[in-house]
């Protein structure tokens, strides 16, 4: 919901930085899988329960993850960079829930499981709404220059990465929060099918 808004403000110094970042020689494919680096550095960050290294690792994972389209576009964009730049995105939302429920098994495991099964059905409808959208070669910059087509929501990557923050700054409240962002993934979700059923109608 916030991500086309947000695109606007990041897009300019991310492409700056982006360029710059190409000049010294790094790939989008180096930049990608830094991001994931930090990304799991978090996972074990909230192991050890360091919840402010964890909040840095997780703004570095992110950061990473809007530079490496900006050096894509500043040098090379390949297929195969987009196809890595979701994969390692989906590990990033996946690890992090998965940190806070082998943190506490016992309190966290239910919440945590659903968590994982409503990102697991938003990915299925967002991925499934992207393939139809090439098949039929639609085309949207609304959420930036990108390898697939984004469909908007109520909950994007903006939203996503203030909620595991906010498990970081408060943890002891992971699965109240937990049940309520899922709910959200699921309703995000079903808007997206309803508007799959629209768009794509023979």
């Amino acid at each position: 919901m916030l991500d086309r808004h947000l695109r606007p403000l990041i897009d300019p110094p991310l492409n700056r930085l982006g360029a710059s970042a190409a000049q010294w020689g790094l790939s989008a494919n180096q930049v990608t899988l830094i991001g994931l680096g930090f990304a799991l550095a978090a996972a074990g960050a909230i192991l050890a329960q360091l919840w402010w290294l964890a909040i840095l690792l997780i703004l570095a994972s992110r950061l990473a993850d809007g530079l490496d389209g900006a050096v894509a576009r500043a040098s090379h964009v390949t297929d195969f960079g987009g196809y890595l730049d979701i994969v390692c995105d989906y590990v990033f939302y996946a690890v992090i829930p998965l940190a806070f429920i082998a943190l506490d098994p016992a309190a966290h495991g239910v919440a945590g499981a659903f968590l994982l099964l409503s990102f697991y059905v938003n990915a299925g409808s967002f991925l499934g709404f992207s393939v139809l959208a090439e098949k039929k070669q639609m085309r949207s910059e609304a959420h930036g220059v990108k390898s697939l087509y984004f469909t908007g929501g109520l909950l994007e990557g903006t939203e996503t990465i203030a909620f595991f923050l906010l498990l970081c700054l408060l943890p002891g409240w992971f699965a109240a929060l937990a049940w309520g962002f899922g709910a959200l993934c699921l309703i995000t979700a079903g808007a997206r099918v309803i508007l799959a059923a629209k768009v794509f109608r023979d």
